[in-house]
């Protein structure tokens, strides 16, 4: 019988210290640290709930990030 395979699961990091970086900058640090999903979003984007495992989510407006989340 094949294993059962496990989730990689996330980073132990904190989504408050991406806000205020420029959204390049932070997407290469999120990268860096382990993310296997970054998506960055516009202010009042229509998004699904779903939750994944491993994406951070940041809300970019002109050019910055204003607020980050997991999932």
């Amino acid at each position: 019988m094949a294993p059962i395979p496990t989730p990689s699961g996330q980073p132990d990091d904190a989504p408050e210290s991406y806000v205020g970086l420029d959204a390049d900058s932070a997407e290469r640090r999120a990268r860096g640290r382990g993310w296997t999903t970054v998506r960055s979003l516009p202010p009042g984007s229509v998004i699904t709930m779903e939750y994944l495992e491993g994406r951070l989510n940041f809300e970019v407006d002109d050019g910055t990030v204003r607020r980050c989340w997991k999932g």
